[in-house]
């Protein structure tokens, strides 16, 4: 059964010609162990495990191979075949899009004897792939400390600020891994299951290479080896025969297709040749997506919210954007169902915290005083402007990768339009994917970018990384005693309920002061053949545990 996402259509929505021209569930902890069985299956219907044959998919290039020295998504689908994490999301047909329940991955067990102290036991008998210079042996808490000292101390490492409360981990014994915090982090092991730069890596790997920049050493516990890499087009990974979980993978082997052609893409969905929809989370696009309904009814379908906001950044240390009034201006100038209607098709406007997140995301009807700026009000925008001393309006630029997909091109030219009506003068800026992540995203910039920010598997990672003072990853150089002291106050609270009231009270008031100007999520339509069994989309980068978890059936 699909769940439609209505969206309004009393305003006529812009053709691409036309845009144009115009120039558009959190707080779970490990030692719960929880286990998650809705009365059906949400995605593919299960069956019987069936092991063998290759999966075809569409991938992108990695920027490099070392989880500490880059935010790169592409880099961390990748590695999700090849490694492991204390904990992790769980995976299968039974879990419903938006719903990131932490369950254990190479640890076994863990004990909290208080609010501070974490200690960790690790499966016994875990093996390394079998390649040099690790070998095939045992995965010790050695290398779980290994792994976390130089998550702390790499000074490029820009997701530090995600690990800020661990104060240090010590060894117990050799299955057992202790870490010892600064201060209460309620959000800790959710942070710990993230598939981005958790991943436990072999010191060996490290020494020997200096870093784990090159693709000899992407060298894991994970459940797929990387047999080949071939820049440009495609990867290999081979079903790695000593994984811990019992039976996975069940498929032989993954190819993942470089494609840097999204029509490309789609040709080989509509004909076979891949297994999942070709977008970003193995999705279709909206703007394809009558046509191969169409052609393909019996292909499996499913929407759901994004949990990624699109945004506008700023410096917000820098004249003008530290003025609210031109933050409010810029908010109130960008019509947000316009941008909907134009180009993603169905969507929703959203707080700092993507409404996929529903758990966690307040609707913007209910954001209070700041629910005003999310209105569309050309009018209000050039008041406030001229109230700031900008009668005229200003120039800058407008930041945006190419990378996403041409959709997010066409929304910034529409953004940009949106803003000229108002008096700013953005210049168009497109810039290639990697130095995007690895300048303008980390706020490396100048005037505006406009790109997806803060992907949501909890609320605190999100909020703490773009509003927090001390974040390493705060975007928009947001320095705001009050919000600091809210994030922080969260991550603290051990009631749920309290903490809730808090992340409302956090969305409120960024609502209110506009740092980032939050726009929509995107309906997101996850596609797959009918042959491809045990699988359900989700909106994270791990690709390799859905992979593993999956089965052929043709």
């Amino acid at each position: 059964m699909e769940t439609r996402y209505p969206t309004r259509r009393t305003v006529r929505r812009l053709s691409r010609r036309e845009l144009l021209k115009a120039g558009l569930t959190a707080g779970v902890t490990l030692s719960a162990l929880p286990l998650y069985s809705p009365p059906a299956l949400w995605g593919a219907d299960a069956g019987q495990p069936k092991r063998g044959g290759i999966l075809h998919v569409r991938g992108w290039d990695p920027a490099h191979f070392d989880p500490h020295l880059t935010i790169n998504n592409f880099t961390n689908y990748m590695l999700s075949f090849v490694y492991s994490r204390l904990a992790r999301h769980k995976v299968g047909a039974d879990i419903q899009p938006g719903t990131f329940i932490v369950e254990p991955d190479l640890a076994e067990r863990l004990d909290t004897p208080d609010d501070t102290t974490y200690v960790f036991h690790l499966r016994k008998g875990v093996k390394w792939h079998n390649k040099p210079p690790v070998n095939g042996r045992e995965l010790v808490a050695e290398d779980v400390k290994f792994t976390y000292d130089r998550f702390l101390t790499e000074t490029a490492n820009a997701n530090r600020y995600m690990l800020e409360p661990l104060d240090r981990v010590e060894v117990v014994d050799r299955y057992t891994v202790q870490f010892l915090l600064k201060e209460p982090f309620v959000w800790f092991v959710n942070t710990l299951a993230y598939p981005w730069s958790m991943w436990i890596v072999a010191p060996e790997v490290v020494q020997h290479y200096g870093d784990l920049k090159k693709v000899e050493t992407a060298i894991g516990t994970g459940p797929f080896m990387l047999e080949r890499y071939e820049p440009n087009v495609k990867a290999v990974f081979t079903r790695n025969p000593e994984y811990f979980r019992p039976g996975q993978p069940y498929v032989d082997a993954v190819e993942w297709l470089i494609i840097p052609d999204e029509s490309t893409g789609l040709a080989m969905y509509r004909t076979g040749k891949i297994d999942l929809g070709p977008q970003i989370n193995w999705a279709v696009r909206q703007q394809d997506l009558e046509s191969l309904k169409q052609s393909h009814p019996h292909l499996i379908y499913r929407d759901f919210l994004s949990v990624t906001p699109g945004a506008i950044i700023m410096r917000t240390d820098q004249p003008p954007f530290n003025d609210a009034r031109v933050r409010h201006a810029i908010s109130h100038a960008i019509d947000r169902q316009g941008l909907i209607e134009a180009v993603g098709g169905r969507g929703a406007p959203t707080p700092a915290v993507a409404r996929g997140l529903v758990d966690w995301s307040l609707p913007v009807d209910q954001l209070g005083a700041g629910a005003k700026y999310y209105q569309y009000d050309p009018k209000e925008a050039r008041r406030l402007l001229a109230e700031a001393g900008f009668p005229k309006g200003f120039k800058t630029s407008l930041t945006v990768t190419n990378g996403l997909g041409r959709d997010l091109i066409d929304d910034a030219q529409l953004v940009q339009r949106y803003l000229k009506d108002v008096g700013i003068e953005a210049e168009l800026r497109i810039q290639e994917h990697g130095a995007y992540m690895a300048t303008t995203i980390q706020g490396k910039f100048d005037g505006l970018v406009r790109g997806p920010f803060g992907i949501a598997w909890e609320p605190d990672a999100p909020l703490y990384r773009s509003y927090a003072a001390d974040s390493s990853w705060n975007a928009a150089h947001v320095n705001d005693p009050t919000i600091t002291a809210m994030l922080k106050e969260q991550r603290r609270t051990q009631d749920l309920e309290a903490r809730k009231k808090l992340i409302f009270a956090i969305q409120r008031y960024a609502a209110e002061q506009q740092y980032y100007v939050y726009l929509n999520v995107a309906i997101l339509t996850g596609s797959w053949q009918p042959y491809v069994k045990n699988y359900a989309p989700n909106q994270t980068y791990d690709y390799g545990s859905r992979a593993a978890a999956l089965w052929l059936d043709r």
